[in-house]
């Protein structure tokens, strides 16, 4: 028996009312600055059981599964470079982040270069996250077009419009304190989706689920993780170094991820969130990665005809074949998954806008003109993902997940050599030119990426060309420290 629209939508409505509970009571007794920093009391055990759902999002929830089939358990050697990425962000940038007691994380940046730098660095979080939010976003869209609007005759357009309506809504007072605690109920929701299908599918089989994974271990290829081929872009040391840098530079440059983090009172604590979170989320993957090998065990068992895009397996067999349980069952999954993704990243991208460019927290504006500023500013940050979601099916060409890690490697790139230049240099180093080197190296990179397969003997770049994307910008940065200004020019 198949879900119905009506079905799908009371399960939609009745998780928004609830959405919309939490963030009245997180939200009482708010100022404009609890928006920002939580008022500075959240528990770290929350915010890093919250943070799973934000990281792992629609798009690993859906995307994540389908990739067994092409790429087998190849990703958890990422996921392992993630771990040692996690430990660089609890014991090198959160304690610099805490002894400024910033609100904005690229106020590093005007500390320790200029204006340039600090604005320069929050407009590349800007474009970053908001493709990344696009994506994700475009996910549970697809999805809810599938179960609930494309059989009520409702476009794919206003589809979106009421979803991000809804998540500009419940973050508009509460803003990061609402998303913490949003996002625990929301993680929970998404794992056990999960756990759930699994077990539904173990049962239909008549096995139970490490049954299953033993068969996929002794007659697949699913469960086969490491890759030790060096031209391929899944090679171990490149997907492995390629992690560490990825959760760097997603996690602890990044607004979004680590606004929830500096909402803890103490370093001490917020550093035990962040190495607690590391080992949970490599769980999770795993988790997530079984569930795939587990779905495409049964696609074989009934010969169900794949998908051309390896993001819609999980949707077409939930919906079509895991009865009203499993539908449903997804259906709060990939609602959960979303939603904890998209609500921080409009909260941390009103966040940068209003403290990075605006100046909030400076003095300049009173509260109530902060807090009028702060409206018009995040529904004008969803009007710009809106824009960004009906767009983002052009870009992705099979899978989400490897579209948003990819462009992830370019725009993430310069603030990666940001960061280093400014840590691993003495602080006579003051570089020039900074825009235009933040310019330059991700399209050197692009170049570089599309024709390395002729120009170095076979040899594509994976996710390693965001550790030459942050090279090219710190040797850039060098190179302008050495060149002196002509002082002819100057005077003339």
């Amino acid at each position: 028996m198949i879900i119905s629209p009506l079905q799908s939508l009371t399960i939609f409505t009745v998780y928004v009312v609830f959405l919309f509970l939490i963030a009245y009571l997180s939200s009482r007794k708010s100022t404009a600055y609890t928006f920002f920093n939580g008022n500075k009391n959240s528990p770290w055990y929350a915010v890093a059981y919250g943070m799973i759902g934000t990281t792992l999002s629609g798009v690993t929830f859906i995307s994540l599964p389908g990739m067994v089939k092409a790429a087998n358990f190849s990703y958890l050697q990422v996921c392992f470079g993630y771990i040692l990425g996690y430990f660089v962000i609890a014991y090198v940038l959160m304690p610099i982040y805490y002894n400024r007691n910033l609100i904005s994380i690229y106020g590093y940046l005007e500390e320790r270069f200029n204006t340039t730098a600090y604005k320069t660095g929050s407009s590349f979080f800007l474009v970053s996250r908001a493709l990344q939010a696009a994506g994700k976003l475009f996910i549970m869209a697809t999805v809810l077009q599938t179960f609930i609007y494309e059989p009520l005759g409702i476009s794919y357009i206003v589809n979106t419009a009421i979803l991000l309506l809804i998540i500009s809504l419940y973050t508009l007072k509460g803003g990061i304190k609402t998303v913490v605690w949003t996002d625990t109920v929301q993680t929970t929701f998404m794992l056990a989706a999960a756990i759930i299908t699994i077990y539904i599918i173990s049962n239909v089989l008549d096995s139970t689920p490490i049954e299953l994974m033993y068969k996929a271990h002794e007659e697949t290829s699913y469960t086969t993780i490491f890759n030790w081929d060096i031209n391929s872009p899944g090679y171990f040391w490149k997907q492995f170094i390629s992690g560490a840098f990825l959760a760097i530079v997603m996690t602890g440059l990044d607004q979004d991820m680590m606004q929830k983090n500096l909402t803890i009172k103490t370093l001490k604590k917020a550093q035990l969130n962040m190495v607690s979170f590391s080992f949970i989320l490599f769980v999770t993957f795993a988790l997530f990665l079984c569930l795939g090998a587990i779905l495409y065990l049964y696609t074989d068992s009934i010969q169900f005809e794949l998908p051309k895009k390896s993001d819609q397996l999980y949707p077409l067999i939930a919906q079509h074949k895991l009865g009203i349980l499993g539908a449903s069952i997804f259906l709060l999954g990939v609602i959960a998954s979303a939603f904890s993704s998209a609500d921080s990243a409009i909260t941390s991208l009103t966040t940068a806008f209003c403290v990075d460019f605006l100046k909030f927290g400076k003095g300049t504006l009173s509260e109530e003109n902060m807090e009028k500023t702060k409206k018009n500013i995040h529904f004008l940050i969803a009007f710009i993902l809106f824009v960004f979601v009906i767009s983002f099916d052009a870009m992705n060409n099979s899978n989400a997940m490897d579209t948003i890690l990819k462009l992830a490697s370019f725009t993430y790139g310069p603030l990666l050599g940001l960061f280093s230049f400014g840590i691993f240099m003495k602080e006579k180093y003051q570089p020039r030119w900074i825009p235009i080197t933040c310019l330059v190296a991700p399209i050197l990179c692009y170049l570089l990426q599309t024709n390395s397969s002729n120009w170095f003997n076979g040899y594509k770049f994976g996710y390693e060309i965001l550790l030459l994307n942050g090279l090219l910008t710190f040797l850039g940065l060098w190179v302008s420290c050495l060149i002196k200004p002509n002082k002819n020019a100057i005077n003339s």
